[in-house]
């Protein structure tokens, strides 16, 4: 069984950093690409950043280009996302999430296996 646990979320002013981790456990695809997605209250889910297995490849949504920043450590199958100058409508969980292929990376229904989330609230 897959499991796919985030940390690292918290309080944190405006302008501030959190770095949030997924660690990956269970058998997993051989290679596989990660994303990290977010859900406001009362808004739908939306892609954050992805990370291919190589870490070649990696994309972001315009919201957070140049803010957020994704790496992932294959020896301790867990994946990273740096975020810095933090602003109150980051404020969502955070999810994390798993799928075979780096194709279509920014469409959620494409992703295999999911974790439960992190609370990121970013204050005024």
């Amino acid at each position: 069984q897959v499991q796919l646990v985030e940390s690292g979320g918290g309080l944190v002013q405006a302008g501030g950093s959190l770095r949030l981790s997924c660690a990956v456990s269970g058998r997993m695809f051989s290679s596989y690409t990660l994303g990290w997605f977010r859900q406001a209250p009362r808004k739908e889910r939306e892609f954050v950043a992805a990370i291919s297995w190589s870490a070649f490849s990696t994309g972001y949504a315009d919201s957070v280009k140049g803010r957020f920043t994704i790496s992932r450590d294959n020896a301790k199958n867990t994946v990273y996302l740096q975020m810095n100058s933090l602003k109150p409508e980051d404020t969502a969980v955070y999810l994390c999430a798993v799928k075979n292929s780096w194709t279509n990376y920014v469409t959620g229904n494409e992703y295999a296996y999911w974790g439960q989330g992190t609370q990121v609230t970013v204050s005024s």
